[in-house]
């Protein structure tokens, strides 16, 4: 019992209540996550300016397509003002050559009529022989003729006129129908640009803040890895210096007690030589497991990549 006190007391002052081993596991561990923090940092600023060239990029593709789009709409309108602007020249010309076959079926009627009126009156001249009466008709008959196409030539020219009114009337409704829908395409266009720009200043602005706080979490946490290392080396070094004096104190008693308990310290030591070994191979296996899971990680890492 007393050899087993004293080699359990010997253990602790050895190796303290952490052993080299871990303490070297752990100073791996703490400069790979610094290695993998560094990395990220790296790896997050060449992403931010990735993102930034591409909002760039499509900020441009979108003026552009905006600016086709206004070029292909307006294209659109100049010929569809040059389809109705033939339309009406054509409609115009179809109804003066209406106009003119309309007048022209009138004046073939009243020249028929009028050498109907003529023969009859030659007819009725040679049969009545009545020379007085045939002046009184014949001028008679000229007043009304005067009268018939100066009542049609009236007729003519207020329904000329007319025409040529609702003419004036439909392309004045037509220019300022077709100036508001320019305005409204104009004003359309104007907001969309301004919303457009103002979007893109607030995505910028919330990705420089995203930034700034990513920055000083990554520094808080940092400071206190750097703090919490410091307490830990201060704690291990006061640790040290009480083990060192009671490895000064324990000295004597170490060798009356060496003699005794020599072939249970080396049967103890081979068990721990046994149990270091266990351990190292158990750490290659998981240093080994953390290169394949970071392999993995990285190889879907570049799927992920390659897919963006």
């Amino acid at each position: 019992y007393l050899t087993r006190k004293f080699f359990y007391l010997w253990a602790k002052i050895t190796f303290g209540q952490v052993l080299p081993s871990k303490a070297r596991c752990f100073y791996d561990q703490k400069i790979l996550q610094k290695t993998f923090g560094e990395w990220k940092e790296q790896w997050t600023v060449c992403r931010a300016k990735k993102l930034s060239l591409r909002a760039d990029n499509h900020y441009r593709h979108l003026l552009l397509n905006l600016i086709f789009k206004a070029w292909r709409a307006y294209v659109c309108q100049q010929q569809g003002k040059r389809n109705k602007y033939c339309v009406a020249e054509s409609h115009a010309r179809k109804q003066a050559l209406l106009r003119t076959w309309q007048h022209w079926l009138q004046y073939v009627g009243v020249q028929r009529t009028k050498h109907g009126m003529q023969s009859v009156a030659l007819a009725f001249r040679e049969r009545s022989c009545l020379r007085i009466s045939w002046a009184v008709w014949r001028k008679q008959q000229y007043q009304k003729c005067s009268r018939h196409k100066m009542n049609i030539l009236a007729l003519q020219h207020w329904a000329q006129s007319l025409q040529f009114r609702a003419w004036l009337q439909w392309q004045e409704l037509y220019l300022y129908t077709q100036n508001e829908k320019q305005k409204d395409t104009r004003a359309v266009t104007h907001h969309q640009h301004w919303e457009l720009r103002r979007c893109v200043g607030a995505w910028l602005g919330y990705l420089n803040l995203h930034r700034v706080k990513k920055r000083q979490n990554e520094l808080a946490r940092e400071f206190h890895r750097s703090r919490t290392l410091r307490r830990c080396f201060s704690d291990w070094q006061l640790s040290w210096e009480c083990r060192r004096t009671l490895h000064a104190h324990q000295r004597n008693l170490e060798k009356q007690a060496a003699r005794i308990a020599l072939w249970r310290v080396f049967a103890r030591w081979k068990h721990y030589v046994v149990l270091c070994v266990e351990e190292a191979q158990q750490y290659e296996l998981a240093e080994k497991h953390y290169k394949c899971h970071l392999l993995v990680l990285q190889k879907y890492w570049n799927h992920w990549k390659s897919r963006l």
